[in-house]
């Protein structure tokens, strides 16, 4: 009996500490998933929608601090996002500062994106600047598309954009993006750079938006939502 006694004795103590590790974890998890920056830091706080996120009550986002939202519109030459106007107009009965995402695709000629965001997005001195969502890269294109070829056609998209929406568009740069075309240094425009919880420095400038917390979860919401902020 003793020697049963000191075997489950011997495992009582790593299985207790195994226990407070994973309550330990447990616990840091809960709070990187309900992470925002301090509002001290970052005055004007919100997030990022799609389709693909439902349907979002954006008052209950104002409710709980929600300054702004930035929705998906297009992608493209062709796609728009289905929920895009219900988004805007809930956004404005919401009364939070809005604004649209193109979903840059560098295998598709600028002209033609431009074509479905000018048409999907209406002309609005009250909307925020466009936003131009920077992620896939001309690897994936069916017939090679140069790097020099992939900044010469954003910038022929940016200025149709711009000149749509009568201010200079803010770039969502992916780190991937970044790193294979280097546009950060070789456009002039706000950024918008994504990391979760920490701040980003991959372009090499400063970031006038930023992607905080790619999962957050709130009581707005059953779904976890893209939280960002904005530069003060």
């Amino acid at each position: 009996m003793g020697r049963k006694r000191s075997f489950a004795a011997r495992w009582r103590w790593p299985a207790a500490a195994l226990l407070v590790l994973l309550i330990g974890l447990g616990v840091v998890w809960w709070h990187f998933i309900h992470w925002t920056p301090s509002r001290q830091n970052f005055p004007l706080q919100g997030i990022s929608i799609s389709s693909t996120d439902g349907p979002v009550n954006l008052r209950a986002f104002k409710v709980i601090g929600a300054n702004l939202v930035y929705i998906e519109a297009s992608h493209g030459a062709n796609g728009r996002d289905p929920r895009f106007g219900e988004n805007l107009e809930q956004a404005r009965k919401a009364h939070l500062q809005v604004g649209a995402v193109h979903l840059y695709d560098p295998c598709v000629p600028a002209e033609r994106q431009a074509a479905n965001f000018v048409t999907t997005v209406p002309r609005d001195g009250d909307l925020l600047p466009p936003v131009v969502a920077l992620d896939k890269l001309a690897d994936d294109c069916p017939s090679y598309v140069s790097p020099e070829a992939v900044e010469s056609e954003l910038t022929t998209f940016l200025n149709q954009v711009e000149g749509h929406a009568g201010k200079a568009a803010i770039l969502r740069l992916s780190q991937r993006f970044q790193a294979s075309y280097g546009i950060a240094s070789r456009l002039s425009r706000d950024l918008w750079l994504e990391k979760n919880w920490f701040q980003p420095d991959y372009a090499g400038r400063p970031w006038t938006l930023w992607t905080a917390n790619a999962d957050l979860r709130t009581e707005a919401s059953a779904n976890p939502v893209h939280w960002v902020v904005v530069q003060p």
